[in-house]
C-alpha cells in the first residue's frame, strides 16, 4: 500500500481538524487524535512512537478484553517491508552485484518483460500487474487461502499474466509483484533467501531483535494486540494468526515501533547506503513524483518526509519521518476490518506544523 495514496485522499478534510498544540501540549493533541481512532475511529486499538515525545497507545489488545495495547508490542508491518527490501538490493548495486538500469532479464532469465530495469521495480515503474488484486482477499475469499503456502515464483507467475499496464519507466503504479521479483533477484545474486540477507545486513547490524521474516509461520511473537478481520457476513475474525508467504519480500514482516524507528533513521542517516545509493534511494522522477526506490515521500503543510505505509489483514502501519523526527504507528484493526481514515495526515500535521 502506498503511503502518499493512503494519507494524502484524506489531508484536506483531516488537517482542518488538526489542533494548534505548543510543545508543552503536543503530547495531549497526540493521545487526543489516537483516542478518538479508537473511540470513533473504527480501531480495536494503537500504539505509536514520536522522537522526542515518546510512545503512546489507546484501546485494547484484544476485543471482549481490558488488556491494553502494548506500548512496544509487535505487529504485521505489511509493505513497510518493502524499504528493508530496497535497501538490500540497493546496498548489492553499491557492491558492482546489481546495475540499478540493467534488464532484470540479465540476472533472472525470462522471468519478466526484457525490457524492465532494476530501478523500476523498485520505483513502481515497471507496469507489471499487482498480483494481489488477483488473489481472494477480500471478507468472502480470505479463509480460503488465509493458511496457504505460496511461492514467489507462483505469485510471479500471476502478476505476468495479465500484460504490462503501461510502457516500462512511463509512469508510475505500485505493484506488490515488483518486491517478489527484487526478493527472488536478492536471492540469484546473493546465494541465499532475500530474508536471510535482510537479517545479516540490517536487523543483527542494528539489533532490530524484535523484527522477524516469518515465511509460512503464522503467529505474531512476543506480546501483541490482535488485529480483525470481517467474515462474509461482516462478524469479526481474529486473523492475528495467518500465513503471510502471499505478500513475501512484499509484505511479510513483523516488527515493533521501536526497531521501525531504529531503522528508518539509520536509513534516513545514511547509516545503510553508500553515497551514490543513499541520493538513489529518496531520488523521484516526473513519472514518479512520490514514491523513490522503496521509500515514499509525503510533502506536508511545512515540511517533506520520508517512509512507507503498510497494510495487511487486522493491521495497518507507518514508519515516516525525517532523520531528526520520526512517527511510527500501528493500528489494529477492529470489528470492520478497516483502516480508519484520516488519521495519518492529522497526526503528522500536528507532531511536525502545529
Amino acid at each position: 500500500m502506498k503511503l502518499v495514496a493512503a494519507l494524502t485522499a484524506a489531508a484536506l478534510l483531516a488537517t482542518a481538524g488538526v489542533a494548534s498544540a505548543a510543545p508543552s501540549g503536543r503530547r495531549q493533541a497526540v493521545q487526543e487524535i489516537l483516542d478518538e481512532v479508537t473511540t470513533d475511529g473504527g480501531a480495536l486499538g494503537v500504539q505509536a512512537r514520536i522522537t522526542g515525545l515518546g510512545t503512546f497507545r489507546s484501546g485494547v489488545a484484544e476485543l471482549g478484553s481490558r488488556k491494553p495495547v502494548p506500548h512496544n508490542g509487535t505487529f504485521r508491518i505489511g509493505s513497510n517491508t518493502k524499504p528493508f527490501v530496497s535497501t538490500v538490493a540497493l546496498q548489492l548495486v553499491g557492491e558492482g552485484k546489481i546495475a540499478l538500469d540493467e534488464p532484470v532479464t540479465r540476472y533472472l532469465t525470462g522471468l519478466v518483460d526484457s525490457r524492465i530495469t532494476v530501478r523500476q521495480l523498485l520505483q513502481h515503474t515497471s507496469g507489471l500487474f499487482d498480483y494481489t488484486e488477483a488473489l481472494p482477499l477480500d471478507p468472502e475469499g480470505f479463509p480460503s487461502i488465509r493458511y496457504k503456502t505460496w511461492d514467489p515464483l507462483e505469485l510471479v507467475k500471476i502478476g505476468t499474466s495479465r500484460p504490462l499496464a503501461f510502457e516500462p519507466g512511463a509512469q508510475h503504479s505500485y505493484s506488490n509483484t515488483n518486491y517478489i521479483v527484487i526478493g527472488l533477484l536478492i536471492e540469484k545474486v546473493t546465494g541465499r533467501p532475500y530474508a536471510r540477507a535482510v537479517e545479516q545486513r540490517i536487523l543483527k547490524p542494528l539489533h532490530l531483535n524484535d523484527t522477524v521474516l516469518p515465511g509460512a509461520d503464522l503467529d505474531v511473537p512476543g506480546p501483541h494486540a490482535h488485529g480483525y478481520y470481517p467474515d462474509a457476513s461482516g462478524k469479526p475474525v481474529d486473523v492475528t494468526r495467518l500465513n503471510p508467504s502471499w505478500g513475501g519480500a512484499a509484505g511479510e514482516m513483523i516488527s515493533t515501533t521501536r526497531d521501525l524507528d531504529t531503522f528508518l533513521n539509520a536509513l534516513l542517516a545514511g547509516k545503510l547506503l553508500k553515497p551514490l545509493q543513499q541520493k538513489e534511494l529518496l531520488k523521484t522522477t516526473a513519472a514518479s513524483p512520490d514514491y523513490g526506490l522503496g521509500v515514499s515521500v509525503l510533502q506536508l503543510s511545512c515540511k517533506t518526509l520520508y517512509g512507507h505505509d503498510g497494510l495487511i489483514h487486522g493491521y495497518s502501519t507507518m514508519m515516516i519521518g525525517t532523520q531528526d523526527k520520526r512517527v511510527m504507528l500501528s493500528i489494529t484493526h477492529a470489528a470492520n476490518g478497516r483502516a480508519p481514515g484520516g488519521i495519518g495526515i492529522k497526526l503528522l500535521e500536528t507532531v511536525y506544523c502545529r
